[in-house]
């Protein structure tokens, strides 16, 4: 009797480990699949049950920006603009995307050094989708670095990193730094969160 039911305990604690296991995986990969259904760039919950605009297909490893609402300029920079809620019928990029030299820059900006609501968890999502789609981070490693610019993106919220040039290194094989840094030039005043990448071109 008590063998029996050592074995079957046994059993069923086997059985729960794997599906723990099988479930914490599953929350691993959907997840962010499943925050990433509202697009990064769409700050209007209206915007979010229109469907995507069509557009001319675009020969460029980043064009699949333009189905989370990002919009090529001129200079080949993808752009991402928001409604500025303190002036009527005024907009400012929020989001930029830059290939250089072999590697992807991207930026989130805050007016007047303030993140906008939901400007952290999207920013987050926006890094995440470039570091997943250009470099050959495994599960593991991508899971590392989500932890490292959440933590980086709080601490900008909280006002505990001083906007300077410098870099910090989330990850080696992508030379992948994040940085924190004042706007000097151009319409928009304020600060900027930076993502700066090497650009692996997968097949």
């Amino acid at each position: 009797m008590i063998i029996h039911w050592v074995s079957a305990f046994a059993v069923s604690a086997s059985a729960f480990t794997a599906v723990s296991l099988m479930a914490r995986a599953d929350e691993v990969t959907t997840t962010p699949q499943q925050r990433t259904l509202q697009r990064i760039c769409s700050f209007d919950p209206v915007a979010d049950l229109l469907p995507t605009p069509q557009s001319q297909p675009i020969s460029s490893p980043l064009s699949y920006l333009a189905q989370q609402g990002f919009v090529l300029d001129h200079d080949g920079d993808w752009l991402c603009y928001v409604n500025d809620i303190k002036k009527q019928s005024s907009y400012y990029t929020i989001f930029k995307v830059q290939q250089m030299n072999g590697k992807i820059i991207a930026s989130s900006f805050l007016k007047n050094g303030s993140l906008i609501d939901g400007q952290d968890n999207r920013s987050l999502d926006f890094f995440m989708m470039l570091i997943k789609n250009h470099t050959n981070a495994t599960l593991g490693n991508l899971l590392s670095i989500r932890r490292y610019l959440k933590e980086f993106i709080s601490l900008v919220k909280q006002g505990k990193v001083p906007a300077s040039r410098r870099g910090y290194l989330f990850d080696s094989p992508s030379r992948g730094f994040v940085s924190y840094y004042p706007i000097t030039s151009g319409q928009l005043q304020g600060t900027a969160i930076t993502v700066n990448i090497n650009m692996v071109r997968k097949k």
